[in-house]
């Protein structure tokens, strides 16, 4: 490999490196902030807290029924991820082993969920939901996030399929697997690592939904994002480090499961079977 060693490419590496530290000095920098007011007893007006204490997760546990919040944004979350792996694959099997009429356009109406802003669809979505009784409910709240996630399993499932040589499909059929069978002892364990990159993906995707979650959940079905958001704007005078320490939990409780879910998926090993697949013979 011969790198190029002149003087405007050693200065763009080096812009390259200064943006990307700006960036990293800056996130760091408001996360640090974020994290210093949660444990503050008062900082207004000098470089660090005047003293520190653990008192406003213990108000902020108690003000806005986190352990509630949290239970309900787990519930919804593991709803989702389930119904989209199960409908996601199932449709994305489809998509990549038959041919027809209108695949291609059902294909950009599968990709629309993704490229258009949900708050564009959010809101006649919200409008549909409640007209048929289901907004502001638990399965309302499932359904509107199954609109973007669905779509994104199926559009990363259908490269892994189509990986598969559909004579391993002949094979077993050959010796009398059946369909449920044929995917459960064959096709499954080839598609493990596509199914838990995309679950991967719609579970820390969930967690984060702001707009659809907010149109439609109810009192009783708000997540942790949602729940952060009306603490932040509801009336009355309320401690910003009881807010602050509320968002910190909201960032450890997404970090927490986005590690838990890299213990059992490796981005890289998942990027490297895929390109590594037997790709269908003709």
């Amino acid at each position: 490999m011969i790198r190029d060693t002149s003087v405007g490419a050693k200065l763009w590496i080096t812009a390259i490196w200064v943006v990307v530290g700006f960036f990293v000095l800056n996130l760091l920098a408001m996360i640090a902030t974020v994290l210093l007011s949660s444990f503050s007893t008062r900082w207004l007006g000098t470089w660090l807290p005047v003293g520190l204490t653990t008192k406003w997760y213990g108000t902020a546990w108690r003000e806005f029924q986190l352990a509630q919040v949290l239970i309900v944004t787990f519930q919804i979350v593991f709803t989702v991820v389930v119904l989209s792996g199960v409908l996601g694959v199932t449709a994305a099997y489809a998509m990549a082993r038959r041919e027809f009429w209108g695949k291609r356009v059902l294909m950009l109406l599968f990709l629309l969920p993704l490229l258009v802003p949900p708050i564009t669809y959010g809101i006649p979505l919200a409008t549909v939901l409640y007209q048929s009784g289901t907004g502001g409910t638990f399965w309302g709240v499932v359904l509107a996030n199954l609109v973007p996630t669905v779509p994104f399993v199926i559009l990363v499932m259908i490269p892994f399929i189509e990986q598969i040589d559909p004579k391993v499909e002949a094979a077993a059929r050959v010796f009398g697997a059946g369909t449920f069978r044929l995917f459960i002892h064959v096709l499954l364990p080839m598609l493990i690592p596509g199914i838990l990159a995309s679950l991967l993906l719609v579970l820390v995707r969930t967690v984060a939904m702001f707009e659809l979650t907010f149109l439609t959940a109810g009192p009783s079905s708000q997540t942790l994002v949602v729940a952060l958001y009306y603490s932040v704007f509801a009336s009355g005078v309320r401690a910003v480090q009881s807010i602050d320490a509320m968002a910190v939990i909201y960032m450890v409780t997404t970090l927490v499961w986005l590690l838990l879910a890299l213990r059992f998926v490796n981005p890289t090993q998942i990027v490297g079977r895929a390109r590594t697949a037997p790709a269908p013979q003709s």
